[in-house]
C-alpha cells in the first residue's frame, strides 16, 4: 500500500492538509513539500513496523494511525522546531472535534458527565473486543463512576503509541499526542486529572471532571522532565 491509500483509509485527509499547510508556512512551499514527502516515507516505514491493530476495523484508529503521522512528521523535521510549536500543530490538527463539541456540551452539567461516562464505558468495552482480535492494542479498564460526585474513571494498561514510542526512541515526542487530552477536555468544560501515562508510568489514568468540581481545584497542571502534562494535588 502506497502512504495515500493507508492515510485514505485511515484518518480523514484533512489531517494532511493542516500539516502542509503548516510546513509551508513555516519553511515555504517547496521545503514544505519536500518534508512532508520525508513524513509520507516515513510513515509507510513505521506503518510496515506496527503489530496489528486491524486498521480501520479498530475503534481507535485514529489515535494510533494518527499518532503516527505526529512521529513520522518529528523524525522527517531536520531543525527539530521548540516542541510548544509541534504542540500547537498537534492540537490544531486532532482536537477541533473538541472544540466543537465544547460549544454545546458542558461537564458542569451533571447529564453530560453522566453522558460522558457512558460514552467512556462504550470505548472501554470496545477495546476490550478489539483486544481479543488485535492482543497488542489498548488495554482499556473502566472503573465505576461516582454519580454522587460526578467523577469518571478509566485507566490504560498498554497504549499503541507509548509501546511505538519506546521501540524507536521517541518517548520525547509522545508528550505530543497525551498533552492533547488536557487540552480536549478542557475544551467540553472539564478538568482531567492524570498523574502518568503509559510514557512516564505504568499506566495512563484518565479522572475526568467538570472544571467547576471541586476535585479540580485540589490539583494543578504541570509539566514533568520528560515533558508530559500531569496532575499534582496541591499541598495546602
Amino acid at each position: 500500500m502506497t502512504y495515500e491509500e493507508i492515510a485514505k483509509e485511515l484518518f480523514p485527509d484533512k489531517y494532511n492538509q493542516k500539516i502542509k499547510n503548516w510546513l509551508n508556512r513555516r519553511y515555504g512551499e517547496a521545503e514544505g513539500n519536500r518534508i512532508f514527502e520525508k513524513t509520507k516515507d516515513n510513515y509507510l516505514s513505521y506503518y510496515k513496523d506496527l503489530p496489528d491493530y486491524g486498521g480501520k476495523n479498530n475503534g481507535h484508529a485514529e489515535a494510533i494511525y494518527g499518532g503516527l503521522l505526529v512521529f513520522a512528521l518529528y523524525e522527517a523535521l531536520e531543525d527539530k522546531p521548540p516542541m510548544e510549536e509541534l504542540q500547537e500543530l498537534t492540537k490544531d490538527v486532532f482536537m477541533e472535534p473538541f472544540r466543537k463539541l465544547g460549544k454545546i456540551f458542558d461537564l458542569n452539567r451533571r447529564s453530560n458527565m453522566w453522558l460522558i461516562d457512558k460514552v467512556f464505558n462504550r470505548v472501554g468495552k470496545r477495546d476490550r473486543e478489539d483486544l481479543k482480535k488485535y492482543p497488542e492494542g489498548f488495554d482499556n479498564t473502566n472503573l465505576p463512576y461516582d454519580s454522587k460526585n460526578q467523577i469518571s474513571r478509566y485507566v490504560f494498561n498498554r497504549c499503541p503509541n507509548a509501546e511505538f514510542a519506546k521501540k524507536h526512541n521517541l518517548l520525547h515526542v509522545l508528550p505530543l499526542c497525551c498533552n492533547c487530552d488536557f487540552y480536549g477536555i478542557e475544551q467540553i468544560h472539564g478538568t482531567l486529572i492524570r498523574e502518568g501515562t503509559c510514557g512516564n508510568s505504568d499506566h495512563c489514568d484518565y479522572c475526568v471532571v467538570g472544571n467547576n468540581n471541586p476535585l479540580a481545584k485540589q490539583y494543578e497542571i504541570v509539566k514533568d522532565e520528560n515533558g508530559f502534562l500531569v496532575s499534582r494535588y496541591k499541598e495546602i
